[in-house]
């Protein structure tokens, strides 16, 4: 699977390449449909870096690392 880097360069030529509107229907359809795939491996692969977030806090002046957790899951966990 390409990395995302590569994936939103990719998104962007396409977007490009479909916004000047010289490109013929059928070329269209299979560039908007790589388009919708890209955008899928986007969307999961930076759901999977969300879950690996951390959020540093300062501690008496120093940064300690911890474990991200989504709000909801914070609530949940107070009651």
């Amino acid at each position: 699977m390409p990395k995302f880097e590569e994936c939103l360069q990719r998104l962007e030529k396409i977007v490009q390449e479909l916004e000047k509107g010289e490109v013929p229907l059928e070329r269209s359809l299979t560039l908007f449909e790589e388009g919708m795939q890209l955008s899928s491996a986007c969307r999961k692969e930076l759901e999977q870096a969300e879950g690996k977030v951390e959020i540093l806090l300062k501690n008496n002046g120093k940064l300690q690392a911890e474990p991200f957790e989504p709000l909801n899951e914070k609530a949940q966990a107070r009651r």
